[in-house]
């Protein structure tokens, strides 16, 4: 198919492939399983390469999202979420639960016994959310038997914990980070261990954390942007400009002020930047080079002083946070070997 008009999503196939290949060869050496998180390329095609690669299921973030990805063949799906429950979601999870092994988040006990009262004894599993430091959502490792007795009271089939150790995005907590997970998972295995529940599943991991990762204690990893990269992760140097498999494809509309002016704003790149960003995205083939400013449909570029792109070419932006760039788009262009495919983003605006 020809170029499609900027801006716009491109994939580098290769990339993509070699990105999905080195975890599940790692995770395969470590003898943990992947899971992983599909809000981040929200693509039926992806997450069939992740699943031929080895993945033991997928994770998304809400039932919609589950739904996409059952009605494309994926048969395994956590929903990692605390998710509250009303007598539509609950019919959304019963039609699920007929054709795909569905597991859901609980972290209250009041989330439990709503759920057991929807659900009890249809086959629901759930894993229960534990704080490993982020301080999201989750309870205190030590208070995670409580709430599995109370959730397996309630019909529910309670299979193990899970934790997101989200405090990882940030330069200086990487490693710690994933100690933390290590530590709330241990100590959340050992309290349902003491109200007669063994945890089969002890479920982690975040892109940031995962070369880190005590896969001693970890039964699953559930890393997301490990398939692309982005800027976040270049500056925390967990991923390479030759490992980003996902850019902004843009045109360079204006010199004004002798900046580089590109035709992606935020509607197309997003509008996170996270407090360590030096930038609102970066340039694959200008590593020197930021985003210092967006608009909706402008973005300004410091090259410092190296020379502008002319006017009327191209350059790839990596966005800073893909997740959200993904969202915001409705087809990814995949490049395989010069030939470029159009994959449909099947679950943009699935957020219920």
């Amino acid at each position: 198919m020809p170029e499609p008009a900027t801006p716009y999503l491109r994939v580098d196939l290769k990339r993509l492939r070699r990105n999905i290949r080195d975890v599940a060869d790692r995770a395969s050496a470590a003898g943990v399983g992947v899971r992983p998180h599909v809000k981040t390329h929200k693509s039926p095609e992806i997450a069939q390469l992740q699943l031929g690669a080895g993945a033991i299921g997928i994770t998304t973030a809400t039932i919609g999202e589950a739904e996409t990805f059952s009605r494309q063949g994926c048969e395994d799906i956590f929903i990692a979420y605390p998710l509250w429950l009303d007598v539509i979601s609950a019919r959304r999870l019963r039609d699920l639960l007929g054709t795909t092994t569905v597991t859901i988040g609980l972290d209250s006990a009041e989330a439990a016994a709503n759920a057991g009262r929807l659900l009890g004894d249809q086959g629901l599993r759930v894993l229960i959310e534990v704080d490993s430091g982020q301080h999201r959502t989750g309870v205190l490792p030590r208070d995670a038997g409580r709430l599995a007795e109370l959730a397996a009271r309630c019909g529910l089939d309670v299979r193990g914990v899970f934790t997101f150790p989200g405090h990882s995005y940030a330069p200086d907590k990487l490693l710690s980070a994933a100690k933390d997970e290590s530590d709330a998972l241990s100590d959340a295995a050992a309290s349902l261990r003491e109200v007669g529940i063994e945890p089969e599943i002890l479920s982690g991991g975040s892109t940031p954390s995962l070369a880190a990762a005590d896969t001693d204690v970890l039964t699953e990893l559930r890393p997301g942007v490990y398939v692309f990269g982005d800027a976040q992760q270049w500056e925390l140097g967990t991923t390479s400009p030759e490992s980003i498999a996902l850019v902004c494809r843009s045109t360079v509309v204006s010199h004004a002020g002798g900046r580089l002016v590109l035709d992606a704003g935020s509607k197309a790149l997003g509008a996170d930047r996270a407090p360590y960003a030096t930038g609102w995205g970066r340039l694959l083939d200008h590593p020197g080079a930021r985003i210092t400013l967006v608009a909706e449909h402008h973005a300004v570029a410091d090259l410092g002083e190296n020379p502008l792109p002319p006017i009327g070419s191209t350059v790839d932006v990596v966005p800073n946070h893909v997740c959200a760039a993904v969202n915001l788009a409705d087809h990814l262009y995949v490049d395989d070997m010069g030939e470029v495919r159009d994959w449909p983003v099947a679950a943009r605006g699935q957020n219920s």
